[in-house]
């Protein structure tokens, strides 16, 4: 897909975060603008539609196939949580250094991969028991040469706990019985990122005691939210 018509297409997941509380750096700005992604970023987005496109041929990687629904499903969602975690510095590319991140059940790779084309200098850890699934995301890696990426074909219960600063949770089976698995990776003052269905918030709030914040709707759709708990 052209990246022109990629950028209008996530054009409403990249505007300005309404709410600053819910961001993993609560001294940033809550009037930023809308962010706009480079050409790189959205170069890189195309390539991952294209390989994503192939594999889907042959492994069910996702049950989307349309082009432009595959972008606001699921990089318009992704990059909306980025937006929201890693809130932009100065209107240039969030400054994260030495920050572990780590997403649970990654599948195809998001909100993942999507959270590294945004804020490059995060240490990402995409965790996937699936060996054809674990091996898409190392070639999406390989083309879009990103760095200090650790794809971890294994499951969540045998990392060592309290691990990372944020975790990710998106689209994996067996919601409830998977959070606390999460919920043990998160480090002190650490973050649990979900992007779920309206549905599933009474299943985050009963199974974990987090501090829980105000559940953030996800652009057009009405049924899908952000919610960030912190330990």
């Amino acid at each position: 897909m052209h990246p022109d018509r990629i950028a209008g297409l996530l054009a409403p997941f990249l505007a300005a975060p309404a709410l600053s509380r819910n961001r993993c750096h609560s001294d940033e700005r809550s009037d930023e603008e809308s962010a706009v992604l480079s050409a790189a970023q959205l170069q890189s987005i195309s390539t991952y539609i294209d390989i994503l496109q192939r594999w889907n041929a042959r492994v069910n990687l996702t049950a989307i196939r349309d082009e432009e629904e595959i972008v606001t499903r699921h990089f318009g969602e992704s990059l909306f949580a980025a937006r929201h975690l890693f809130p932009l510095r100065s209107s240039v590319a969030p400054v994260v250094k030495a920050f572990e991140v780590a997403d649970l059940g990654s599948g195809a790779g998001f909100p993942g991969i999507p959270l590294k084309i945004w804020a490059p200098d995060i240490s990402l850890t995409l965790i996937e028991s699936n060996h054809k699934k674990a091996t898409f995301l190392r070639e999406v890696t390989r083309a879009l040469t990103l760095t200090d990426v650790n794809i971890q074909n294994a499951r969540a219960e045998s990392l060592p706990a309290a691990s990372f600063d944020l975790v990710t949770l998106r689209a994996v089976e067996h919601f409830e019985a998977i959070l606390p698995t999460a919920a043990r990776l998160l480090a002190p003052k650490a973050r649990l990122a979900l992007l779920v269905g309206k549905s599933q918030l009474g299943q985050a709030h009963s199974t974990l005691s987090l501090r829980w914040s105000e559940p953030i709707p996800v652009a057009n759709s009405s049924s899908r939210v952000l919610l960030i708990g912190a330990s």
